[in-house]
């Protein structure tokens, strides 16, 4: 199994990533990655979390060493914020998975992941596991080391310090040093990255044992790159742009410290000390290292073609090894270095960026080499459903141009989607059935087209992935995934509907067309007692990726409920449910994921006031829209618009999460906002960070935010103030209205404020004193100053009805 698993995986190391342009390395790129040939050891670095992973040390390892250096991070973070857009849970997951992998495309590195979901912050381990399947997460950890086979492996956290951090991270440095102990393949050693703010203070690392640690002066200079190595690390952490972790880098000395935690301590610097990376390391390794050696000695930068009749002897002996699993690495590795040396260039593109199941598409197939090597193109094999062959020698710079016509993907293709989206996850974990692809960040090799090479004498397959390039009036050549989708999409708007009463309610749902001349009928699945009109819609549409918006009159029940709305097309005998979620930023490739076609709907019984509200967007929430389900009439503010003049209009102002941390116009903007108060206006401030605050001044009276959180979202809450207004009117506000939140209940609330202020609300963790931080009001001249560390950025996408019942309250103070 182990085998399979490792050659899967090292083909996709190597692909092309989906959406990047074909990779095209220069000489001294060249020669790095023949050092890397050259070099066979192995680092797996391990914590919990995408932007936990100390990219300095990844990145020395990898460019100092040349090590195969990988980042284990359990989770894909999809339970954090979002500082660039409006994507949470699995759509943030997806974000932050490729921000790892443009992370890793800097610094020299792998990735790897688990199934675990990142279900939101604990505390402490205990908790994390009960959520985790702790059996499922550790089978991952242990595949990762016995597909990967690190010599050394190195945790981000500490394994014996449950409590003082994420339980997620005390979690992952558990697992890994479990794992080192149950794992067939033995690494050699294994370390915790420690550093002074483990200890609490520099003064209590400096009287520290230092006895098992070992000093790396890590920021060492690449005259290669002409950049050090925080240089690079910092633009690697950089690419973690939705935590907002952009960095800069540095220069001269900086010491990065390994505690031993089990293995022996090396006398030196030199971590692989004891451990053989040279060619000898395996069976027949000795006449390869001697090829490859002198060929990284005598390097020919200004024409490295002159080094391919001996890559092509190496390449042979290569595929003489005995050992299974460096056969497999190196034998990717140096096809990489045959095809850079060679400035072979190989290119699929499709002329559609998607396409169905049955629908037809042609292959443009571009083929040049640009050396004066002897090389021919024996063959080209499309999707294993075309052969092309045609033993056709390549001249110097002379490109080759082929067509595929009328290409069917068929149906044994699964639509483009994330993998581990698939199935339904449960709230710790993610469903992937398929033990060969679980542990990767995502399957690239979904549309193979198998370019069979002869090169001086000897044959040799490179892989590429199919994709779709076009020219960007402002980018230029562009490249973006080549998908398969469904023949139609459709999606419900909104993507929460609120019903207050027995009125209708009108539903729009949009059908796209995935292929031209679709014809179906649309029609909603409504639970029992709701009532619709009409029942179904047919239609057609001729063109593809034409939309079309249809509408229903929706019903609801009497009795308070929340449930789910969910859309679906017949067309023939075929039933299509899903919608379409596409995710695109500069820094990633274009994401594609088909989810169900569904909203919640939710029929409560609610009163508001104050009807106009300004709101001012901060690091990224929908609460704005979600208030719009209730009638309020929704403006969304520039920083340049906050005015005196400008805020009367408003019964309400809401300043999205983390606006105090994103926001820099407020370090001045805030006066306006607290005169708005006086004059009559209520204010709404959701959480905002301890760090990078732009200004302490975050409230007319004192105000100290804290890292007090209530993780859990089913924790009791007591009424502090129980005849206080916000409990009390429009809504009465009781226990039941903070059943059924999700991922957490508050979070950064603050620990001590003024006397001005009224705490309204108290609950705690198991365990931890009572936290009455989440909800503060305090009158300011005629208006109510207000802050919340509730979640209702989480809780009002999930339709739950008693976060919109108290924010319309706190909404309708005194109104």
């Amino acid at each position: 199994m182990i085998k399979k698993v490792t050659s899967f995986l090292f083909l996709f190391i190597t692909a092309i990533n989906l959406a990047q342009a074909p990779q095209k390395l220069n000489a001294v790129e060249t020669f790095e990655q023949l050092q890397k040939l050259n070099f066979l050891g192995k680092v797996l670095y391990v914590a919990a979390h995408p932007d936990d992973e100390n990219t300095k040390l990844i990145t020395y390892f990898s460019n100092h060493y040349h090590a195969q250096t990988a980042y284990l991070s359990l989770t894909r973070g999809d339970g954090g914020q979002n500082l660039i857009g409006t994507e949470l849970r699995e759509k943030l997951g997806a974000i932050r998975t490729q921000e790892l992998l443009a992370a890793r495309r800097i610094d020299g590195g792998e990735q790897f992941f688990t199934r675990a979901n990142d279900f939101g912050f604990s505390k402490e381990p205990n908790e994390t596991f009960a959520i985790w399947d702790k059996k499922e997460v550790m089978e991952d950890v242990i595949q990762v080391i016995e597909t990967f086979r690190p010599d050394i492996i190195v945790n981000r956290f500490s394994h014996n310090t449950p409590g003082t951090t994420h339980g997620h991270h005390t979690a992952s440095a558990m697992l890994s040093l479990e794992a080192y102990d149950l794992v067939k393949y033995q690494p050699k050693r294994i370390f915790f990255n420690t550093s002074w703010w483990f200890y609490g203070s520099q003064e209590a690392f400096d009287a520290a044992d230092k006895s098992k640690l070992l000093a790396i002066n890590s920021n060492v200079y690449y005259p290669l790159k002409g950049k050090s190595n925080n240089e690079i690390a910092a633009l690697s952490r950089s690419q973690h742009k939705c935590q907002g972790f952009g960095t800069v880098g540095s220069r001269g000395g900086e010491t990065e410290y390994l505690e031993l935690l089990k293995g022996d301590l090396p006398s030196n610097t030199n971590l692989f000390e004891g451990i053989d990376t040279s060619w000898n390391r395996v069976k027949g390794g000795e006449a390869i290292g001697k090829i490859l050696y002198d060929i990284e000695k005598n390097f020919n930068f200004g024409n490295p073609s002159v080094h391919i009749p001996n890559l092509i002897k190496a390449y042979d002996l290569i595929q003489n090894l005995e050992d299974s699993h460096w056969k497999a690495i190196k034998s990717k590795q140096i096809i990489k270095v045959i095809e850079a040396c060679s400035g072979l260039f190989m290119e699929a593109v499709a002329d559609s960026e998607t396409t169905t199941k049955d629908s037809k598409f042609n292959l443009n197939i571009e083929v040049i080499n640009r050396s004066q090597s002897n090389v021919k193109l024996i063959s080209v094999n499309a999707l294993n459903l075309k052969n092309e062959t045609k033993n056709a020698p390549l001249k110097y710079n002379e490109g080759l141009n082929l067509k595929f016509k009328d290409l069917v993907v068929g149906n044994k293709v699964d639509y483009s989607n994330l993998f581990w989206l698939k199935q339904k996850q449960t709230e710790g974990m993610y469903q992937v059935p398929d033990k060969s692809i679980r542990i990767l960040p995502e399957v690239s090799s979904s549309f193979p087209v198998i370019f069979t090479v002869e090169i001086e004498g000897k044959t040799i397959e490179f892989v590429k992935n199919i994709s779709y390039k076009f020219n960007n009036p402002d980018d230029g050549e562009t490249y973006v995934p080549f998908t398969v989708l469904p023949d139609v999409t459709s999606k419900i708007e909104p993507e929460v509907i609120i019903f207050n009463g027995t009125q209708g309610k009108e539903i729009s749902v949009t059908v796209k067309a995935h292929r031209s001349n679709v014809k179906g009928i649309l029609s909603l699945n409504i639970p029992a007692d709701w009532k619709i009109n009409p029942k179904e819609i047919p239609f057609e549409i001729a063109t593809k990726n034409e939309e079309k918006k249809f509408t229903f009159t929706l019903y609801p029940t009497k009795q308070e409920i929340a449930t789910t709305l969910s859309a679906k097309v017949e067309i023939g005998n075929q039933t299509f449910d899903n919608k379409l979620i596409t995710i695109q930023y500069p820094h990633i490739p274009k994401q594609t994921i088909l989810v169900p076609s569904q909203s919640k709907l939710v029929k409560l019984d609610i009163t508001t006031k104050g009807k106009k509200i300004g709101y001012l967007m901060g690091a990224g929430d929908e609460v704005n829209k979600n208030l719009e389900n209730l009638g309020f009439q929704i403006t969304n503010l520039n920083p340049s618009e906050i005015t005196t003049e400008n805020l009367k209009q408003f019964d309400a102002v809401i300043l999205g999460i983390r606006a105090f941390n994103v926001i820099d116009e407020l370090k001045y903007k805030n006066k306006i906002l607290f005169n708005y108060v006086h004059e009559g206006g209520n204010l709404i401030i959701q959480y905002n960070t301890t760090n990078n605050l732009i200004t302490k001044e975050v409230a007319p009276f004192e105000l100290e935010i804290s890292r007090d959180r209530v993780t859990d979202e089913n924790a009791k809450v007591t009424f502090l103030a129980p005849t206080h207004k916000v409990l009390n009117s429009p809504n009465k506000i009781t226990e039941k209205d903070f059943t059924g939140w999700v991922q957490e209940q508050g979070l950064y609330y603050p620990n001590k404020w003024g006397s001005e202020f009224i705490p309204i609300l108290a609950s705690n963790d198991d365990g931890e004193s009572s936290k009455k931080g989440g909800l503060l009001i305090a009158k300011y001249g005629k208006g109510n100053y207000i802050y919340t560390g509730l979640s209702f950025f989480r809780e009002l996408p999930e339709g739950v009805s008693g976060a919109y019942r108290l924010l319309a309250n706190m909404i309708a103070l005194d109104k």
